[in-house]
């Protein structure tokens, strides 16, 4: 679970001070003639309410990017047990079980975009699934496809630099690969690349982990 903001407790006791002083305004708003009156009237009104929303807003965004929430909906259980295959081509799974992203936030880490204003965008993603799960034609795990084309971008978020995505033979295979895949002119899930991801379709004859969940 991803780390909390503030205790849920700390968070109950702002909201029911909030109510209690919001309710105490409305009862006697003949203190609100005197300064202290409306700088209480300030307090309850506006800043704990504010204050509460901000905090329930955090930590939910925080909450929304942890692997159990991704995997929470019937529909991604296919795409959580990928991350068990035994299998080192399986790109989530050679990631996932060897630690080269957080278990605990494995989807949120390959999913978002590594750009200006990327968090929100994924985030306004995340809230179109949360509606289609709830409102809309879910669609067949094998079904379920990317937006766009996956942008390496995110993968040289992490492997820009590295000594292994540098000196990789198959990074060698032609002369200007290297310099390409970093333009994002070849993709890093080209054919015959990287290009075995989820394949939620073939699970039903893959092997699995010992932590297969």
């Amino acid at each position: 679970m991803p780390p909390m903001l503030f205790s849920p407790k700390l968070e109950i006791f702002f909201v029911v001070l909030t109510i209690a002083l919001a309710a105490l305004v409305a009862i006697r708003a003949d203190l609100t003639r005197a300064r202290g009156g409306r700088v209480l009237a300030f307090i309850a009104l506006f800043l704990f309410p504010s204050f509460a929303l901000w905090t329930g807003f955090s930590e939910h965004m925080e909450r929304a990017t942890s692997t159990q929430f991704c995997l929470s909906c019937h529909v991604m259980t296919d795409f959580g047990r990928s991350l068990y295959v035994d299998d080192k081509s399986y790109l989530p799974a050679a990631h996932f079980q060897n630690n080269r992203i957080p278990r605990d936030h494995a989807c949120y880490t390959c999913h978002t975009d590594y750009a200006m204003f990327g968090t929100v965008k994924s985030k306004m993603r995340g809230v179109r699934h949360v509606l289609v799960q709830y409102f809309g034609t879910v669609p067949k795990p094998e079904n379920i496809k990317l937006y766009q084309p996956y942008n390496n971008r995110e993968c040289l978020h992490c492997h820009a630099g590295a000594r292994s995505y540098l000196e990789a033979s198959e990074h060698h295979k032609k002369p200007d690969m290297l310099a390409e895949a970093n333009a994002n002119k070849l993709s890093c899930m080209a054919n015959d690349c990287h290009d075995i991801v989820h394949n939620v379709a073939d699970l039903k004859d893959a092997t699995f982990w010992k932590e297969t969940q």
